[in-house]
């Protein structure tokens, strides 16, 4: 379905640059609805999962927190919240960096990566959109949302 006709859009926008940009976010947060359902069952939220598989990119090293608040995708969150969910829910273990003993580690333990393997398998009803665009396709939306990013 075009985007204007999908948003119910009557006058068309003043230029394709500014049309292009709320159909980013228009699709982005379809998509970010469609994990947050998927993600819900897991008692996690996107934030979390971010988080997880930031510390399983790492895996079996640890990381501080402010070498995950860096590549969080939305770093709007309180990292300090989110790590104590994690942490409360054993998915992850909080120990003292050895070099440093005022900086913390954040590790992902086994439990943490079984529950990331149990998403995984949930997350592909998302890889569909794959299937929706070819790699060609895909190479050149990644370059010009590079751009847009400057």
């Amino acid at each position: 379905m075009k985007f204007e006709d999908e948003i119910k859009q009557v006058t068309p926008f003043p230029t394709e640059q500014q049309k292009a940009i709320v159909n980013l976010m228009y699709t982005g947060n379809i998509l970010v609805d469609r994990s947050i359902k998927i993600l819900k069952p897991f008692n996690i939220n996107e934030q979390h999962y971010n988080i997880l598989r930031i510390l399983k990119g790492r895996h079996p090293e640890a990381m501080c927190p402010g070498e995950i608040k860096e590549v969080l995708l939305n770093k709007r969150g309180d990292l300090t919240r989110l790590l104590d969910k994690l942490d409360k829910m054993g998915v992850v273990v909080r120990g003292t960096n050895p070099e440093n003993r005022r900086m913390i580690n954040i590790l992902l333990n086994n439990k943490g990566v079984k529950l990331l393997d149990k998403i995984k398998a949930q997350m592909e009803v998302l890889r569909i959109h794959e299937k929706s665009i070819t790699e060609k396709e895909a190479k050149q939306l990644n370059t010009i949302l590079d751009k847009i990013r400057g």
